[in-house]
């Protein structure tokens, strides 16, 4: 199976399934003499693991990371990181119905169309098991990004209906609420909203926005390696995202140019700096050292407990009631998930960025 693998400077492959032995991931590109402790990567992996809140799945799993390779004396030596996460409480059981027939909304039919075979046990390799090994190696690239002045905050801002006021805004409250809302009135309100599906045998999406600071300009490049474009891709390539924008987004397509403009100026520092930030933070592909903001669309979870209909893998009609433990909604677990993905993009831009421009060679180089 391609396409495992991510980045180009700082690179990620990630392998193993939902109901597998363990699911892990392997870095490669990360610099010598890196502080890093597995509780630094834990840290992250806790914010999505499951069982945490009657809004997650039940699988009581501690995704308790354990570091194999690269790490010497508590530090990185720029050899290849191995991380691993065992799985310890699966029930495959739950999935041996679904052998036979395909799940409305899952890659049931798509995996089966390609390889003629899958691993159907809480669905393989496209299960949101997967994205362990992206947190993973995203608490490495963010701790990279730390030191280099890059902060990320990523939080629900929308679920179903309810949406977070700006005017309440506090990123310390993100995670004082089980649905990671920067805002507890709203977080309150989409509580309830949740209850309200959940009653109903029926799952919710949201929006989750990400903001970037820190970042300078001249990151990213005009072309192929547009820094939103790999932004973008990384994002999407989250299973349950259905929708990307950045800066003004979608909203753009009604606007006009003297208003999506955005201005250039100078700070009190002489700094060059824009007056608004329609363009979320990226000009031609390239950071303009401005906030990157951007969000992504995450669809409800398929898996419900309602009567769905389908078909079996003959194509004989069904209808089906989907066993197992699953997330009524999958948003403020993958809230982590988008933010990893972010500092993926971001270190590897970084890291690219250092060939850009030769008196950037001379000046690292020159005795």
């Amino acid at each position: 199976m391609a396409g495992s693998t991510f980045g180009n400077q700082f690179k990620i492959t990630t392998w193993g399934e939902s109901h597998g032995k363990a699911v892990g991931v392997v870095i490669d590109g990360c610099p010598a003499g890196l502080a890093l402790t597995e509780s630094d990567i834990q840290y992250y992996l806790n914010l999505r693991k499951p069982g945490q809140s009657r809004y997650t799945t039940p699988r009581k799993e501690e995704d308790a990371v354990e570091i194999m390779s690269g790490i010497f004396e508590g530090r990185t030596t720029g050899t290849p990181i191995s991380l691993i996460v065992y799985n310890k409480n699966a029930r495959s059981s739950d999935y041996s119905d679904i052998a036979r027939y395909y799940r409305p909304g899952h890659a049931d039919y798509t995996f089966d169309a390609k390889y003629g075979f899958r691993d159907y046990r809480g669905g393989g390799r496209s299960s949101a098991r997967e994205t362990i090994g992206r947190v993973a190696a995203g608490a490495v690239a963010m701790k990279l990004l730390e030191a280099c002045g890059v902060k990320i905050c990523a939080y629900s801002k929308a679920i179903g209906p309810v949406s977070i006021n700006p005017a309440h805004f506090n990123a310390e409250d993100i995670f004082n609420n089980p649905v990671y809302m920067p805002d507890m009135q709203a977080a309150a309100e989409a509580e309830a909203f949740i209850a309200a599906q959940m009653e109903k045998q029926d799952s919710c999406g949201g929006i989750i926005e990400c903001r970037i600071q820190g970042m300078p300009a001249g990151i990213g490049d005009p072309v192929f390696e547009k820094l939103n474009a790999n932004l973008a891709k990384a994002i999407c390539s989250i299973g349950a995202v259905k929708g990307f924008e950045i800066g003004d987004g979608f909203s753009a397509a009604r606007s006009q140019g003297s208003v999506n403009n955005d201005a250039f100026t100078t700070d009190t520092a002489g700094h060059i700096t824009k007056a608004t930030n329609h363009a979320g933070g990226i000009l031609g592909g390239m950071s303009d050292s401005s906030e990157i903001i951007f969000r992504a669309a995450i669809k409800p979870t398929p898996s419900i407990s309602r009567t769905q209909h389908t078909v079996t893998r003959e194509g004989e009609p069904i209808d089906i009631q989907i066993k197992g433990r699953h997330d009524p909604i999958i948003v403020p677990r993958a809230v982590v998930v988008v933010q990893s993905m972010a500092a993926l993009v971001l270190i590897d831009a970084l890291m690219q960025n250092m060939t850009a421009r030769v008196d950037y060679l001379r000046d690292f180089y020159k005795n």
